[in-house]
């Protein structure tokens, strides 16, 4: 009799809950989009971020940006694309922050995108891209039996084949894996299709 009270009891209230159902349901998703508000505004005081100007013709400008990952003493970076030139080689030595750059650019880009805030000095702008390529470290596939630079170019040529003037690519030591001369001739032929 005690069970089956409960049942009655958990029957009838449920019936109560479900009659509101609608109007539960509406309250959750504004709950959920506050939080996702919140979430948001929490994330760009944590990073120092400011809003960026958002367009759609391509210009990207970040000025004192930072890695939203990185930790400690940060060496922020100054880019800027789409103005003057729609491509960007960026050479140096080992260690001297290529690869780190072209994943704050991503990262960066991607962030403004969805509606965040960006790790840069104000006045940033960040250009809507319709696709995002990236293709940056060590991606050789064990699995596809692939080198490292027949890996790369797999990526290279999958890139070159979709991207078109709405899209952002990023290219990560072109000529790895191969003779730098061979190297050198790939990236002319890549920077002269692009």
């Amino acid at each position: 009799q005690e069970e089956e009270e409960i049942r009655r009891i958990l029957f009838q209230l449920s019936g109560e809950v479900g009659k509101e159902a609608q109007e539960i349901s509406e309250t959750l998703q504004a709950l959920a989009s506050l939080d996702f508000i919140f979430a948001r505004a929490a994330l760009a005081g944590d990073l120092e971020a400011t809003e960026p100007d958002l367009n759609d013709n391509g210009v990207l400008e970040f000025q004192a940006a930072r890695h939203p990952l990185l930790k400690g003493h940060i060496v922020p970076i100054d880019v800027r694309l789409g103005d003057d030139f729609i491509s960007l080689i960026i050479t140096g030595p080992n260690t001297g922050g290529k690869t780190v750059t072209l994943k704050t650019v991503g990262l960066l880009t991607l962030m403004a995108q969805s509606g965040l805030h960006v790790p840069a000095r104000t006045g940033a702008r960040a250009a809507v891209y319709r696709q995002v390529f990236a293709d940056i470290g060590d991606e050789q596939s064990l699995q596809q039996n692939l080198s490292t630079f027949s890996s790369h170019m797999t990526q290279i040529v999958r890139v070159m084949r979709e991207a078109d003037g709405h899209s952002l690519a990023l290219l990560d030591e072109i000529g790895a894996g191969t003779d730098p001369a061979e190297g050198s001739a790939l990236a002319k032929a890549i920077r002269g299709e692009l």
